[in-house]
C-alpha cells in the first residue's frame, strides 16, 4: 500500500458523486488533486474542499483538444501525475426501437472513447512517474439490464480495455485497475430512477435493484488507489458473479420476460407523447440537460 501524501491524483468527472467524493478522501490523506469536469462552480468547490494546493480544469472527455489542455495543465502546474481515475460518464436508458440513436451514440463517445482519450492523453505521465491507471467501468459489464445497452456496451468495452492495458503496461511499470460497482447513491442514478419507464426497471431486475451509499463505494475506491488493485468491487461479490457471468444473460432474459413487455411498450408511448426529449434524456450528475455532456458519477 503507498502512502497517498505528496501523490497528484487527475480525476475526471470530479464536480460531483463517485469523483469528488474519492477526490476529498484522498485529499485528507495528503494528495494532490487534479480535477477535471465541466461544472465550473462544482469544479471549484471540490477543489477549496481538497485543500489550497488542489487544481481544477474545465474539460469534455468527448473533445480531446479540450481534455489535452488540462492534462497537460495539471501536468506543468504539478510537474507529475502519479494516479488517474477515468471516471467520467453519463447514462442515457431506453430501448432500442424507440431510443434517439445519437444518445445511443453519446453514451459510448463519453464512457468508452472518453475513457480512452483520458488513458491515451494522461500515460506519458503515468509512464515516467511508474503510476496507477484506474478505469472506471461498472456491474453493467457483466449484468446487462434491459434498457441500457449502451450504457452496458460502453462499461463492457472500459473493462476489455483495462484488462487489455494492464499486461501491455505491467513490464514498463504503470499498474492499471478495472473498478466494477454496482448502483450508488449519487445524482446520476437517481436521475436515471426518476425515468417515467426505466426507473422501475432498473430497480425490478435481478442484482441490481440496491442502492448502496455513496461511502461505502467510496471507501473501496480510495483504498484501491492506495493499494493500485488490479479490481475494486463495490460491493466485493461483483468479483464472485464474474465467475458466472456465462449464465447471467440467462437469469436476466428469466427474471425480466414479464416486465420488459410492458417497459418496451410503455417506452414508446413515452417517446410518442414526449416527442424527442422521452429518447435524449441522458443522465450525468444531476440527471440535468446539461450532464449529457459529461459529468461525474
Amino acid at each position: 500500500m503507498r502512502p497517498m501524501r505528496g501523490q497528484v491524483v487527475l480525476i475526471t468527472g470530479a464536480s460531483r458523486g463517485i469523483g469528488a467524493a474519492v477526490a476529498r478522501n484522498l485529499a485528507a490523506e495528503g494528495a494532490t488533486l487534479a480535477l477535471v469536469g465541466l461544472e465550473p462552480d462544482e469544479l471549484k468547490q471540490v477543489a477549496e474542499d481538497c485543500g489550497p494546493d488542489a487544481g481544477w480544469w474545465e474539460a469534455d472527455v468527448s473533445d480531446t483538444e479540450s481534455l489535452r489542455t488540462a492534462v497537460e495543465g495539471a501536468a506543468a502546474r504539478y510537474g507529475r501525475i502519479d494516479v488517474v481515475m477515468a471516471n467520467a460518464g453519463i447514462a442515457a436508458p431506453g430501448f432500442a426501437r424507440s431510443m434517439d440513436p445519437a444518445s445511443w451514440e453519446r453514451v459510448l463517445e463519453v464512457d468508452l472513447l472518453g475513457v480512452w482519450r483520458t488513458t491515451h492523453l494522461t500515460l506519458p505521465y503515468l509512464l515516467e512517474s511508474k503510476g496507477y491507471l484506474l478505469l472506471v467501468s461498472s456491474l453493467a459489464a457483466i449484468v446487462h439490464v434491459p434498457g441500457l445497452s449502451a450504457y452496458n456496451a460502453a462499461k463492457a468495452g472500459v473493462e476489455a480495455m483495462g484488462d487489455t492495458l494492464r499486461p501491455e503496461l505491467k513490464h514498463l511499470g504503470v499498474r492499471v485497475g478495472v473498478a466494477h460497482m454496482t448502483f450508488v447513491d449519487t445524482d446520476m442514478v437517481r436521475g436515471a430512477d426518476e425515468h417515467p419507464v426505466f426507473g422501475k426497471v432498473r430497480t425490478g431486475t435481478p442484482l441490481t435493484s440496491k442502492t448502496y451509499p455513496l461511502d461505502f463505494a467510496v471507501d473501496k475506491f480510495a483504498d484501491g488507489i492506495r493499494k493500485r488493485s488490479r479490481t475494486v468491487h463495490v460491493p466485493e461479490w461483483i468479483g464472485v458473479l464474474k465467475i458466472f457471468r456465462w449464465v447471467i444473460p440467462h437469469f436476466i432474459e428469466l427474471g425480466s420476460r414479464f416486465s420488459v413487455p410492458k417497459a418496451d411498450a410503455a417506452a414508446l408511448a413515452d417517446v410518442q407523447a414526449r416527442g424527442a426529449a422521452a429518447s435524449s434524456q441522458a443522465t450525468g450528475a444531476g440527471g440535468r440537460a446539461d450532464a449529457a455532456k459529461v459529468a461525474g458519477r
